[in-house]
């Protein structure tokens, strides 16, 4: 945890920009795989860690604007349950640690949170992704789980996104910390990547590396040799020479903060001229998103920045043609390119999206374009300083959607169909970091992880 006056200054923030009603923080529980008592890995809800830093289930957190009270509710250990998880601290003296000083068992809560419906108070809550957490608030609300969703609190919802997308310089050093962990992940990939090698290997060696430094992973790594797939998480393939591999993977920190990071390997240890071809146009597209990072600048035109650069690039290899702008305009780069350039990173790996993209990403003038390959942007808006964000532009050759394509010739003034069906198992490219966006421009995070050409087949060979 960090101090406890951080946390007691982030709900101080909290409570004055809410300015009224009372904010209901709902923690997570134990998930069973199978049975009760196999379960999985404990992950706390990132919104209840950022106010409370508590990292242990069972947790319900009160807090009265007007009032200023905070309270955390939960039941301490049996003894029963401490035969099977040895002796814990109390709920009071966890909360010490956050700054709390009211605790109260679970079954008080439904009377305080009675007490401010009847007097006519909102109960503030955020989105919620657990069911059990759903059937929580329809317990204490009477909501209908089909209807809580209508009933959550933007306003709290724009408080804490707006909290939370700057960090700290303290939130900073946990993300540089677990980029360190990324690095030995993509150096021991990149060595790993042989002909003959099943991806498995590769993947189980990195989150063993994880593991290793008492981390686990931000999310399921994507390590394929079928990267067109742009979240492939199946591992069964055996690398052969002249296969590349997407390797998009990241370790959070004990405090679960975040790294994502996204390099491409040449399984043979060298790339193919093609392929040096293609990688180059995905690597310069990042170099320029990433030079074009600064305050005040929105993302979305730093994709757009990205797309004409990926466009270009692809004009030179003769797979697309005419004028770059107009086809940019077209949407004809989205054949190749069809996701977003980035994202938010944080206590979530994409930061705070299970509040809604609408409010991480976008603004009340700034809307999300509902076109394919623009609606997958998960940030839009103007960047501000402490914002930690991804830049990850790519280039992927998707059969079926390249099929579908053709057979209607969409955008054919702008794509070369003949040349293109010699790229149909070409596969994908992606390239990614994690920047933050200073007061005067930005700051690639980490230690610096091999991308260009010559630096990736240097180790991979």
């Amino acid at each position: 945890m960090f101090s406890a006056d951080v946390y007691i200054e982030r709900r101080k923030r909290l409570r004055n920009d809410v300015q009224a009603g009372v904010i209901l923080f709902l923690g997570n529980e134990e998930s069973p795989m199978n049975y009760a008592d196999n379960q999985y890995p404990f992950r706390q809800d990132s919104s209840f860690l950022y106010f409370f830093g508590l990292d242990c289930p069972g947790l319900v957190a009160v807090i009265d604007v007007e009032k200023g009270d905070e309270c955390m509710f939960g039941d301490d250990l049996t003894v029963d349950d401490i035969v099977w998880t040895g002796p814990q601290p109390t709920l009071k003296e966890k909360c010490r640690n956050t700054g709390i000083t009211e605790t109260a068992g679970l079954d008080k809560l439904p009377e305080v949170i009675n007490k401010a419906a009847k007097q006519g108070r909102q109960i503030h809550f955020l989105p919620q992704y657990r069911p059990e957490n759903v059937l929580k608030i329809q317990q204490l609300l009477g909501t209908p789980p089909s209807t809580i969703a209508g009933h959550v609190s933007e306003p709290l919802i724009k408080v804490v996104v707006a909290q939370r997308s700057v960090k700290s310089e303290q939130e900073i050093a946990q993300i540089e910390a677990v980029l360190d962990i990324s690095y030995e992940m993509q150096t021991l990939a990149m060595k790993m990547s042989k002909p003959g090698v099943y991806e498995r290997e590769v993947a189980s060696a990195m989150e063993a590396v994880v593991l290793s430094h008492g981390s686990a992973l931000s999310f399921p790594t994507i390590f394929s040799i079928h990267g067109e797939t742009l979240h492939n998480h199946h591992y069964d393939n055996k690398m052969q020479a002249g296969d590349m591999a997407v390797n998009d993977s990241g370790a959070e920190s004990p405090l679960h903060y975040a790294s994502d990071i996204t390099r491409t390997v040449p399984v043979s240890g060298k790339f193919s001229q093609r392929q040096k071809g293609i990688y180059a146009i995905v690597l310069n597209a990042q170099e320029r998103a990433i030079e074009a990072v600064k305050p005040g600048v929105e993302f979305r035109d730093i994709h757009l920045l990205a797309c004409r650069a990926l466009a270009s690039g692809l004009k030179d290899q003769g797979l697309m043609k005419g004028d770059i702008e107009q086809a940019v305009q077209a949407g004809a780069h989205t054949l190749f390119f069809q996701c977003g350039l980035g994202h938010m990173l944080g206590l979530d790996v994409h930061d705070m999206e299970g509040l809604g993209e609408e409010y991480v990403g976008y603004t009340d003038s700034i809307k999300r374009n509902p076109e394919f390959g623009f609606k997958s942007l998960r940030l839009a808006k103007a960047l501000e300083p402490g914002f930690v964000i991804t830049v990850e532009p790519g280039i992927y050759f998707i059969p079926e959607l390249i099929d579908r394509w053709k057979a209607g010739q969409k955008n054919s003034q702008y794509i070369n169909y003949e040349l293109l069906e010699t790229y149909r198992d070409f596969g994908g490219i992606r390239i990614e970091d994690d920047v933050l966006v200073t007061e005067t421009g930005h700051r690639v995070l980490g230690k610096k992880i091999p991308k260009t050409i010559s630096e990736v087949e240097d180790i991979s060979s």
